[in-house]
């Protein structure tokens, strides 16, 4: 009976951890099926974290839409700052996981430099209320993640928009033959994965802290990377990994209800959804779900 009630209790936080890495999963899987590796989740939601709380702290008090206003700003500095990776690797044809790297290195100070400047401290201020629970304690974001998994389902497998994306990653070259712009697609594929990590980020901020620090995102961009990969780069298995992630990243936070557990430190459960990350990784590595040109920069004129 009691596992049963600490279960059922861990569905609304469960949810709550689950909606920012399904959105940043999404926006990963979207860039990578267009050819493009996106390490850099981890950095962009970074950057849309920061800006959400900025955004809250500055104006909570004098508007009452801050909170929508903290992720519309939020997916907008994702999207803008992911450019830099669209630029180096699609324009440039840098290497797209040294360039991913490099936004997630860059990330780290330019949030410190922000928050430095904004707030003489290397932290955001606190906020007085964060985003408030509805129906049954669950926060909208899980309405909104929801709600863009199925517009990327659909168009990723009903429109000829989602077509040409699945093509860009798969036979670019056949893709120029047929008149499409192959550049242009993983543009707006990057940019789109922009601005879904950092509409990820400020709902980690506004749903999970008080405020953004350097410690905010924490490793849930990787995640989500990771649930590109085990949920094999398609919709419904992004889905199904992102709650497997979520469900182990609640139970660790939610473990210490269980008394039969309370002998076993903290740290064995806080280190439980990067284990089952790193094993999904080592397990999933060696299959043959990815698309076939993601990594390798488009070149036209090789064929």
């Amino acid at each position: 009976m009691e596992q049963f009630t600490f279960l059922t209790g861990m569905i609304p936080s469960t949810l709550m951890i689950v909606s920012p890495i399904l959105i940043a999963a999404i926006g990963g899987m979207i860039c990578e099926r267009a050819g493009v590796v996106n390490i850099a989740l981890e950095g962009l939601m970074s950057i849309g974290a920061m800006t959400a709380a900025i955004t809250h702290v500055l104006l909570e008090s004098t508007i009452g839409f801050s909170i929508p206003l903290a992720l519309v700003l939020a997916a907008l500095s994702g999207g803008l700052f992911s450019l830099i990776h669209a630029f180096a690797s699609v324009t440039l044809k840098a290497d797209q996981v040294i360039s991913g790297t490099g936004i997630n290195l860059l990330s780290a100070g330019i949030t410190v430099f922000v928050c430095q400047i904004v707030f003489r401290m290397d932290r955001s201020i606190s906020y007085k209320m964060g985003m408030q629970t509805g129906f049954l304690g669950i926060y909208p974001t899980v309405w909104i993640a929801l709600i863009i998994l199925a517009v990327t389902w659909f168009v990723m497998y009903k429109r000829p928009a989602g077509l040409r994306l699945r093509a860009a990653g798969e036979n670019p070259h056949a893709l120029t033959a047929c008149g499409v712009n192959v550049i242009r697609i993983r543009y707006i594929a990057i940019l789109i994965s922009g601005i879904l990590a950092g509409l990820a980020g400020a709902c980690v901020v506004l749903t999970q802290d008080i405020q953004f620090t350097v410690n905010t995102i924490n490793g849930k961009g990787f995640i989500a990377l990771a649930a590109v990969s085990f949920g094999r780069w398609v919709p419904l298995g992004v889905l199904g990994a992102s709650l497997l992630f979520g469900f182990s990243s609640s139970f660790a936070v939610n473990v210490f209800n269980i008394r039969s557990l309370d002998f076993l430190p903290s740290e064995v459960f806080n280190m439980l959804p990067y284990l089952i990350t790193l094993f999904t990784l080592v397990i999933f590595s060696g299959k043959d779900y990815a698309p076939r040109s993601i990594g390798q920069p488009y070149d036209k004129s090789k064929n």
